[in-house]
């Protein structure tokens, strides 16, 4: 799933993924959006930009991940936010490259479900 705002960067991500061979379920624009398709769609790995069109990436990915664990990248052009929010969290920055995104997202597939 993707939660981007920018519909280029959008259809560029969706694009790039599905060229990796994995399947796009969602791709959005906004928090209450993000958090309606993580729990409609069951995403196995969101790609969340931190500042969306309406509300926030990062805070639609705590709402999410208090009821169900998804592995996530966050994507931003500015990170720090996000590393002084979640110093844990997969963080790329905007612009990356197809392999900034892969490596990325073999980091966040190696992310742990916290233990309760």
């Amino acid at each position: 799933m993707i939660a981007e705002d920018e519909v280029l960067i959008g259809i560029l991500l969706t694009e790039m993924l599905e060229g990796m061979g994995h399947e796009v379920c969602a791709n959005v624009r906004t928090e209450s959006e993000i958090v309606g398709a993580a729990f409609q769609c069951e995403p196995d790995l969101m790609i969340v930009d931190a500042r969306l069109a309406e509300g926030s990436g990062v805070s639609a990915v705590e709402e999410i991940l208090r009821t169900r664990f998804v592995r996530h990248v966050f994507a931003s052009g500015d990170t720090t936010d996000i590393t002084t929010r979640w110093p844990t969290a997969v963080v790329i920055r905007k612009p990356f490259s197809r392999g900034d995104l892969l490596s990325a997202i073999e980091r966040a597939l190696q992310q742990e479900k916290p233990q309760a």
